[in-house]
C-alpha cells in the first residue's frame, strides 16, 4: 500500500497458514498497532509485522488495518504483479464464501462501475506518460533558476532585481514541488526505480527535502483524505482548527498559534529532524546538496545573512503558493471521522476541482484536477483532463456531487472554511 519506497522482501507473517476461512467481523478485530489483518481481493493478510518495512511507510497500510484495502492498493500500485510476490508471505486464508466482498456499508455497485472506468482508463493509455512533457517541465525549472543567479550576478543586488530573483526563485520551487509529486507518485517512468532516483533528485537537490519524509506523510493523506488521525494534513491543531467537527472537539483545548512567517522554517527544520532521527542519510545527502549549492551561489554575492534572508523569503513566497493550491482543493470540503466509504466517495467528499485553463495546469501543477489525481494517483497529470469526463459521469450516475469552482472561489472558499471553523471554536470554547 503506497509505492513512495524500495521494496523489501517480507518476514514471515507469523505461524498461521494461507488456508483459514473468515468473517469480516473476525478481520475487523485485528485493526490495533500489534495486530493487523487487511483484505485485498477477498484474501485476507496478516500484514503486523510487515508494517514496519512497507516501502510507503507503516502509518499508510495501518490506516487499513480490519478493513478492505483492495482498492486502495490497486491505485497505489502501478505494477500490481510485482507486488503481488510480497503478499504470498502474509497471506493467512480468504473471506469466507458467505461473505460479501466489500466490508461495512461500502457500495458495490459504485466500486463495480469504478473498476470498470479504471479499466476504460488504462485501455486507452490514460496511465502512459510523455516523457517531453516532463523533460520539458524539467528544463523551465532549471531555466528559471540559472536565469534567477544570471541576472544577480550580471546587474547587481538592487532591491528591484532581488524581488525578481525571489519570485523566479519562489516560481523554481514550486514548480519542483509539482514535478516531484510527479515522481513520487510513480507516474512518469513504467520502472519505479527511475521514478524514485528522479524523485531524490528533484525533492532533494532542486528543493532540500526528504523523498522518503515525503512518501511516508502524503500517502497516508491520500489513502485516508480529511479523514482526522489518518490524513496528516488536517491534524493541524498546534497551528489551527479544520471542519466542522474538530473546532467543537478541540474547543476545551487552549489553542496556540505560531508565526506565520516562522512557519515555513520551522516546517524544514522539521523535515531535517526527521532525516537524522531515522537516519536516513541518502535523503539527508540529498538535501543538504541543494543548500551546499544555493549558498556556493549567493554567498558571494549577498553575503552569509543576505542570503539566509533571500531563501527564507523565497520560502515563504512558495509556501502560500504552495498552501492556496493544494488547500482549496480539500479545506472546504467535508473533514471528520472515518466513515468506512468505498474509495470514489471517500476521495468525492474529501476533493474538488478548479476550472481547467493552460494558467491553471500550470500554476497547480495539474492539481485543478484534484478529483482524478486522488481517483488515480499514478496517472500521469497530463491525462487528467481525458478521464475526468468519464468520472463525471460515473459520479452522476450514482449521484455523488463533483464539484468544479473558479481559481476564485476556490480561493475564499478556503478563507470562508477556516472562518468558520474558528467560529465554531469560539462559541464552542464560550459555552462549554
Amino acid at each position: 500500500m503506497g509505492g513512495g519506497g524500495q521494496l523489501t522482501e517480507p518476514g514471515e507473517s507469523g505461524s498461521r497458514r494461507a488456508g483459514g476461512v473468515y468473517t469480516w467481523e473476525e478481520v475487523q478485530s485485528h485493526c490495533n498497532r500489534n495486530d493487523q489483518w487487511l483484505v485485498i481481493d477477498r484474501k485476507v493478510y496478516d500484514i503486523t509485522h510487515w508494517a514496519k518495512g512497507h516501502p510507503g511507510g507503516h502509518r499508510v497500510i495501518s490506516h487499513y488495518a480490519g478493513e478492505d484495502a483492495t482498492e486502495a492498493f490497486t491505485a497505489f500500485h502501478p505494477n500490481l504483479k510485482f507486488v503481488q510476490k510480497f503478499l504470498k508471505p502474509l497471506l493467512i486464508g480468504e473471506l469466507a464464501a458467505t461473505e460479501p466482498s466489500q466490508d461495512r456499508n461500502k457500495n458495490a455497485a459504485i466500486i463495480q462501475d469504478f473498476y470498470t472506468l479504471r479499466a476504460q482508463a488504462e485501455s486507452e493509455g490514460l496511465f502512459k506518460a510523455q516523457p517531453l512533457f516532463f523533460c520539458l517541465h524539467l528544463g523551465h525549472i532549471l531555466l528559471l533558476e540559472a536565469l534567477a543567479w544570471l541576472i544577480i550576478w550580471l546587474w547587481g543586488t538592487s532591491w528591484t532585481l532581488t524581488f525578481l530573483c525571489s519570485i523566479m526563485l519562489a516560481t523554481a520551487q514550486s514548480q519542483a514541488g509539482w514535478l516531484q509529486h510527479d515522481f513520487g507518485h510513480l507516474s512518469v517512468f513504467k520502472k519505479s526505480s527511475w521514478n524514485h532516483m528522479l524523485h531524490k533528485f528533484v525533492i532533494g537537490h532542486l528543493k532540500g527535502a526528504s523523498a522518503n519524509w515525503w512518501n511516508h506523510r502524503h500517502f497516508q493523506h491520500h489513502a485516508k483524505p480529511n479523514i482526522f488521525s489518518k490524513d496528516p494534513d488536517v491534524n493541524m491543531l498546534h497551528i489551527f482548527v479544520v471542519g466542522a467537527t474538530q473546532p467543537v472537539e478541540a474547543s476545551s483545548t487552549k489553542l496556540i498559534f505560531g508565526p506565520p512567517l516562522l512557519i515555513p522554517v520551522y516546517f524544514h527544520i522539521q523535515i531535517i529532524r526527521t532525516m537524522i532521527s531515522r537516519r536516513d542519510w541518502v535523503d539527508l545527502a540529498w538535501s543538504m546538496s541543494y543548500y551546499l549549492r544555493y549558498l556556493c551561489c549567493y554567498v558571494p554575492l549577498y553575503g552569509l545573512f543576505g542570503s539566509l534572508a533571500l531563501i527564507s523569503f523565497v520560502r515563504f513566497l512558495e509556501s502560500h503558493w504552495f498552501v492556496w493550491v493544494t488547500q482549496m482543493n480539500h479545506l472546504p470540503m467535508d473533514i471528520d471521522h472515518e466513515k468506512h466509504h468505498d474509495w470514489l466517495t471517500m476521495q468525492l467528499q474529501a476533493t474538488c476541482n478548479i476550472e481547467k485553463s493552460s494558467f491553471n495546469d500550470w500554476f497547480s501543477g495539474h492539481l485543478n484536477f484534484q478529483i482524478e489525481h486522488h481517483l488515480f494517483p499514478t496517472m500521469p497529470r497530463h491525462n487528467y483532463h481525458l478521464v475526468a469526463p468519464l468520472v463525471h459521469a460515473l459520479c452522476e450516475k450514482h449521484g455523488i456531487p463533483y464539484q468544479v469552482k473558479t481559481m476564485w472561489q476556490g480561493l475564499v472558499d478556503v478563507i470562508r472554511s477556516l472562518k468558520n471553523s474558528g467560529d465554531l471554536w469560539l462559541d464552542a470554547y464560550l459555552h462549554k
